[in-house]
Order: structure tokens, then C-alpha cells, then sequence
């Protein structure tokens, strides 16, 4: 019998929804991962099975501005820094994979920031 718990039951989510998903050259995959303290975000082009940017609450570059936000606030961050990243690489237009989180709080907050950023999905 499988595992029943929340992290077997959001991956079981996660591949569902990668059945109909898929990121092309022309459109690659923003994929988000979401921890109980830090967020992550990737560009990913599955057809060449690379990852072409990337942003999380733990960049190197974004530590300084993280202090003192709330997590929704680090999201949005994430959001239009990954943005910002896939758009001086060219890509101007995305597919959204949530990662079978729901699409509320942090991974909506992430999605928002990737908008604002300049991202189309």
C-alpha cells in the first residue's frame, strides 16, 4: 500500500499534473517548490532537460533584501528576480507548474511577482 501523507500525496498531485505539462524551448516550464521556511523557483526547458534560470528566498543576491519580510513578501521577490533572469535570457512567455502545491499564498505570490516581472503565462 502507498504512503499516505502530505509530501506522497503532493508528489502524486505533482506528477498528474506533469502528464499534461511540459515545457518547450519556446515555452519553458516555471516550476516552483515550496518548503515549510524557503521558496524555490525554476525555468526549466524539458525538451533539452535544462534548467535555463533560477531564484529562491536563499539567492545569494536576494539574502540582503529577504531580512524582515514575511515569506509572501520573499515570494513575490523570488517571483520578479526568476522574471527578471528568464527575460534578459529571452524568455518572455511561460508555462506555470505549481508542483502540486494549491495554487494560494506563496506559490500565488510567486506567480504574481513572475507577472509583474514581465513573464506571460
Amino acid at each position: 500500500m502507498a504512503e499516505k501523507n502530505r509530501s506522497a500525496a503532493r508528489i502524486r498531485r505533482h506528477l498528474r499534473v506533469r502528464k499534461h505539462l511540459a515545457g518547450t524551448p519556446q515555452r519553458p516550464r516555471l516550476s516552483v517548490f515550496r518548503s515549510l521556511s524557503q521558496i524555490y523557483a525554476q525555468v526549466i526547458d524539458d525538451a533539452a532537460g535544462h534548467t535555463i534560470v533560477s531564484a529562491s528566498s536563499l539567492d545569494h543576491d536576494l539574502r540582503p533584501k529577504m531580512k524582515g519580510l514575511k515569506k509572501i513578501a520573499q515570494a513575490q521577490l523570488v517571483g520578479k528576480t526568476v522574471a527578471e533572469r528568464a527575460m534578459s535570457k529571452g524568455v518572455k512567455s511561460v508555462v506555470f507548474d505549481r508542483g502540486g502545491f494549491k495554487y494560494s499564498g506563496r506559490v500565488k505570490a510567486l506567480a504574481d511577482g513572475a507577472r509583474e516581472g514581465g513573464l506571460e503565462f
